[in-house]
């Protein structure tokens, strides 16, 4: 890894450490800058996921005020994350690396879809809330397992995911949501990270470099992430997904 490669690496984690505090979906920074480095798919996604979690975590502290009150939601919730977040892990270890090659562009290419729809998944969340449900029910909790899978096995856009199914089934405001949201974030990534420090292999130059810009740009993100146009950061975010979508299909 040349300096340069590791000056990337950084300010893509300062990017995604940022994003993923205010809206989710920073891997579409930090994974296509390690692939586009020469980093092999797996190892990529898996030393960046090690890497996001000092960002989670600060992540989660800079919205700590918002986190009052949701303790037992999110212990309830958190299960799912974790049990999925494992199926996921082992979904990656476990499948040919040929399958994550195919299966990669089609999830970047459907995260991108969701950052794309996010103003309309908030209306919707919106409409929803006239009918809440109040502790989230079944299907909540379903639909956390099924992203914790998601997130364990490729993190891009869980945060997106997360943020249409909290905002949908609870009765809450979109702070409270996004802060609920960064929790079960570090849960699942904390989870797939365990899993992959014990058996996979690791790039840990890359995990170094992310979790340090990850670190800062969550504390950025946490506090003037609120001012930032979210039309701005959705653009950024898609162009860089579709540029990662090119790089993998075409090498």
């Amino acid at each position: 890894m040349t300096p340069l490669d590791a000056v990337a690496i950084f300010v893509a984690g300062i990017g995604a450490g940022g994003i993923n505090a205010v809206v989710g979906s920073g891997s579409l920074i930090t994974f296509p800058t390690l692939v586009a480095l020469g980093i092999p798919p797996v190892i990529a996604t898996v030393s960046n996921n090690i890497g996001l979690v000092p960002g989670s975590l600060t992540g989660v502290l800079g919205y700590r005020a918002e986190l009052k009150g949701q303790r037992a939601r999110l212990i309830r919730l958190g299960i799912a994350s974790v049990l999925g977040s494992s199926m996921g892990g082992v979904l990656l270890l476990f499948l040919p690396a040929e399958a994550f090659e195919m299966i990669v562009p089609v999830l970047v290419g459907l995260a991108c879809v969701l950052v794309v729809l996010q103003p309309k998944l908030s209306k919707w969340m919106n409409g929803r809330r006239e009918n809440p449900h109040p502790h989230g029910g079944p299907w909540l909790w379903l639909g956390v397992l099924a992203a914790g899978t998601y997130g364990g096995y490729f993190a891009a856009a869980q945060g997106v995911l997360l943020i249409g199914l909290l905002g949908t089934f609870l009765d809450s405001d979109l702070q409270r949501v996004n802060a609920a949201k960064n929790v079960l974030t570090l849960l699942v990534n904390a989870t797939a990270a365990t899993l992959f420090i014990m058996v996979a292999e690791v790039d840990w130059h890359a995990v170094a470099l992310i979790a340090a810009g990850t670190t800062i740009g969550a504390f950025i993100g946490a506090r003037v992430g609120r001012k930032l146009p979210a039309p701005v950061l959705r653009a950024v975010v898609v162009f860089i997904g579709i540029l990662a979508i090119i790089k993998l299909v075409y090498g």
